[in-house]
This record gives C-alpha cells, sequence and structure tokens, in this order.
C-alpha cells in the first residue's frame, strides 16, 4: 500500500518538474538573446521521464525526470528589420530568428501533465482511503 503513495508520489513530482520546464518555456518565449547579451534566441527545453524512483535508490517503482533537454528543432525567423537583432547581411537579412516554442504545443503539454498530475493525487487519496477503510477493519 506505500508504495502506491511512492509511486504516485514521484510521478507528482515529476509532473512538477514537468510543468516547470513547460512554463518557462512559455515564458522565455519571444527572448531573442542568450545570458551573455548576444542574439541567440531561447530553444524550448523537454523534461525527460524515465523509470525507477531516484529519492529511493532508483530501482524503486516509480518515475523520474532524468533530464532536462533542449530541443533540436529548428529555430524560426520572423520578418522584422527594425528588431536590433534582425540578420544585418545575406539572403535573411531583415529577419529576426526566434525561438522554436510553440505556444499551443506548450499550452497542450501542461494540459497533459496537469492531468497526469491529477491522475496521481486520485490514486494517492485512494490508497489512503483504502488504508484507513483496512484499519477501521482491523480495529
Amino acid at each position: 500500500m506505500f508504495s502506491t503513495l511512492d509511486i504516485s508520489t514521484s510521478a507528482l513530482v515529476a509532473q512538477r518538474t514537468n510543468l516547470d520546464v513547460i512554463a518557462g518555456n512559455i515564458a522565455m518565449k519571444d527572448v531573442t538573446r542568450d545570458e551573455t547579451g548576444k542574439p541567440n534566441p531561447y530553444r524550448r527545453r523537454v523534461a525527460l521521464f524515465a523509470p525507477g524512483d531516484r529519492s529511493r535508490g532508483g530501482k524503486a517503482p516509480g518515475v523520474h525526470v532524468a533530464k532536462i533537454v533542449e530541443d533540436p528543432s529548428p529555430l524560426g525567423l520572423r520578418w522584422d528589420p527594425g528588431h536590433v537583432d534582425a540578420i544585418k547581411e545575406g539572403k535573411e537579412k531583415g529577419y529576426l530568428r526566434v525561438s522554436n516554442v510553440d505556444y499551443h504545443t506548450e499550452m497542450v503539454n501542461a494540459m497533459v501533465a496537469a492531468r497526469a498530475y491529477e491522475a496521481n493525487v486520485t490514486v494517492a487519496e485512494a490508497a489512503k482511503r483504502l488504508a484507513a477503510t483496512t484499519l477501521t477493519l482491523i480495529a
């Protein structure tokens, strides 16, 4: 019974991290410079899940975020010749390199993560009710 709670808890932690990554993507969608100030648009990040609960040694049942990686899909281009970071010469002159974050994709991913989070809360609540009922029967 406690392993059911542990599995649900590991999934809750993983989905919370996933939602944090998604929120970060949405917040950084329009950033066109990196932390050094050079024109380098933000790249979308993705949380990769892996089996096992690291908080209990990695071999225990559950899930965890193995790592957060950058999405290698190409950056976009937007016509904006007046922008300070617009390309100054060449065939893409006047275009601005923009992030590969798609707002709609991020919102769908956020809804999926929220539903998974809710499902794991429901499982944890059911496990608690089952334990309480069992204790009532024993007493």
